[in-house]
């Protein structure tokens, strides 16, 4: 636990209220918390897992660079024979397809279908528009240091969830 006798950095001039790491650890937490219900509710709503939404995400994260099935098992932290799995109830479900690799016909890439795009982004739309206009109110230098942040908190959790299954596999 973060030591609550840190003595917060006050933001310069930008108005925002000061914190200290326990207290920010504890709003992480707050917004993970309400990131996982949602994402549930989200996917009920949507007719499909969290996992095979999360899947279906970073299928429309890649846009137009079409991902394989390694890739994407990579990106969502499940083994090659799981992904494939879920991307064959994902295009059973009308969610994606697959494509013929151009370069490899060995491989497949995964494509979005028009429609499934469209209902994630009717029920998502209005919350990421939240969001947006959520990080048009911090300054540039503030949405760098959010940024960097994310990015180092997302690269510090896959790492220890890593840690964590090497040490299922007596590795550690």
């Amino acid at each position: 636990m973060p030591d609550e006798a840190v003595e917060p950095v006050p933001p310069a001039d930008s108005g925002r209220p000061t914190a200290t790491p326990a207290q920010a650890l504890s709003a992480m937490d707050d917004l993970i918390a309400a990131s996982m219900v949602g994402q549930q509710e989200m996917a009920q709503r949507l007719g499909v897992n969290v996992t095979d939404l999360t899947t279906f995400a970073y299928v429309l994260q890649a846009g137009e660079h079409l991902l394989t099935a390694g890739e994407l098992a990579t990106k969502v932290h499940v083994t090659t024979g799981a992904v494939t799995g879920i991307l064959n109830r994902l295009e059973r479900a009308g969610w994606i397809t697959r494509r013929p690799d151009p370069t490899d016909r060995r491989r497949v890439r995964v494509a979005a279908e028009p429609d499934a795009v469209a209902r994630a982004f009717a029920l998502y739309g209005p919350y990421y528009e939240r969001l947006t206009a959520l990080f048009a109110s911090y300054s540039p230098d503030e949405i760098a240091v959010l940024t960097d942040w994310f990015r180092r908190a997302t690269e510090l959790a896959n790492g220890y969830r890593e840690e964590l299954r090497g040490q299922d596999r007596g590795g550690l």
